[in-house]
């Protein structure tokens, strides 16, 4: 007999079935036992009167694996209406250890470091494994909506023999003798393939070594990276983020229905054309003084409740960020040299997205590196394809945890990483 998954149960009342999975929880009546089994689409109730049986089930303990034989009954006050009656029940594995806390709870009531350090069993409770198919179901979304668009998906090295930042914040390993680091992004290798295939993009980690303690940074995190060639500016750029966007949401709309049913949390609009504010402009909404160098968290809050009272929007693209504060390889804009191609996108009051137009002439470069007192040696390899011919072009990229994060309304990235790594956190 084929084992079936919960969530099939309700097309085969009236037949015997075999479900498998873990012992979610028990309930002990005086006449009768109910064994709720969960698998991955959600649980199946188990209804026990036969004494044998019931003996078997007062027995196992949370988290055994079983296997159960029975007929598919419709009730209305079980779970999806259905449930098994006359059931034979079978250990697929030995009784498993109790683990600290309740799975079978709505909601775990462990603390957030608690259910870090026990993930592989904190995982199995249904709302922390709902935000990791949500986050599942926005990666094919953000690669239906790329493909769809003519991109290319690319797959880069993650071991880089300089930073790619500028900075120092770098995690350094010794590669076979030499010093080399882990990636901080794919951003040089993304704009050389915009050479070779025009349009491509990335889902990847990337290693950040900043000494943040926030509950919006990891050091290590997915960025789901694009860039495009022959771009007029970073308006064109910002189009494309936009329809990657509205293209990512629906696929987690059709494929993770109900894991947002679970969280009670709904898919964003995204709008035809996201509000637009320059960064001169948004230094004046958010009350902070005109010579601020960048927007805080606290700016960011601000901006998002702007644009949620005066556009009704999730979303604002903040764009013209001063060219101090972007790296190296930012275009600037022309008509205000001081202010950058660049913007970032806040959705609903976080940074979620950075981006903008890149340089693209060798002298730019050379130009650029120049002015910030950088050598051009440990960008040598890159710097020196600009001399080949490279298109304008520009590019974005979207931090996966952070998106998800505010998506489901987590108060912690890491209540939607399945084992995240941070300043304190190495395992498990």
């Amino acid at each position: 007999m084929q084992r079936i998954l919960s969530a099939q149960l309700p097309a085969h009342v009236g037949t015997t079935v075999r479900i498998a999975g873990w012992t979610h929880r028990r309930r002990l009546l005086k006449s009768v036992a109910f064994l709720i089994v969960r698998d991955a689409t959600g649980t199946a109730q188990v209804v026990v009167t036969d004494p044998a049986a019931r003996a078997a089930v007062e027995a196992l303990t949370e988290e055994t694996v079983v296997e159960v034989v029975g007929t598919v009954t419709a009730n209305p006050a079980a779970p999806a209406g259905v449930e098994l009656t006359d059931p034979a029940v079978r250990l697929l594995g030995p009784p498993a250890v109790p683990p600290g806390f309740d799975l079978f709870r709505p909601t775990l009531t462990a603390s957030l470091p608690t259910q870090l350090d026990h993930a592989p069993v904190a995982l199995r409770h249904p709302r922390r494994s709902a935000a990791l198919r949500v986050s599942a179901a926005a990666v094919a979304g953000f690669r239906a909506a790329l493909d769809a668009r003519g991109f290319v998906e690319i797959h880069t090295p993650k071991i880089v023999g300089s930073s790619t930042e500028s900075g120092a914040n770098v995690f350094a390993l010794d590669y076979f003798g030499r010093p080399a680091y882990l990636a901080q992004s794919p951003q040089f290798y993304k704009q050389l393939m915009v050479g070779v295939l025009e349009r491509v993009y990335e889902v990847g980690p990337v290693f950040r070594a900043e000494p943040h303690d926030t509950a919006r940074h990891l050091a290590q995190y997915t960025s789901l990276d694009a860039e495009l060639g022959f771009v007029t500016d970073h308006r064109d750029v910002m189009t494309v983020l936009r329809d990657t966007l509205a293209g990512l949401l629906g696929t987690v709309a059709d494929r993770a229905g109900s894991a947002l049913a679970l969280l009670d949390v709904s898919v964003p609009e995204v709008p035809v054309e996201i509000p637009a504010v320059h960064f001169t402009e948004a230094l004046t909404i958010a009350g902070a003084p005109a010579d601020e160098p960048d927007l805080a968290p606290a700016h960011e809050r601000t901006l998002g409740e702007w644009a949620r009272h005066e556009h009704g929007s999730d979303f604002l693209f903040v764009t013209g960020y001063p060219m101090a504060k972007r790296p190296f390889y930012t275009h600037p804009d022309p008509a205000r040299p001081g202010y950058s191609n660049g913007f970032d996108l806040l959705f609903r009051g976080v940074e979620l997205v950075t981006g903008g137009q890149r340089l693209h002439r060798h002298a730019d470069y050379l130009a650029a590196l120049a002015a910030r007192g950088e050598p051009v040696e440990p960008y040598a390899d890159y710097v020196a394809a600009f001399r080949h011919g490279m298109p304008p072009h520009g590019g974005f990229a979207i931090g996966l945890e952070r998106l998800v994060s505010r998506l489901v309304g987590a108060a912690n990235v890491r209540e939607v990483t399945a084992f995240p790594r941070d300043l304190h956190r190495l395992t498990p």
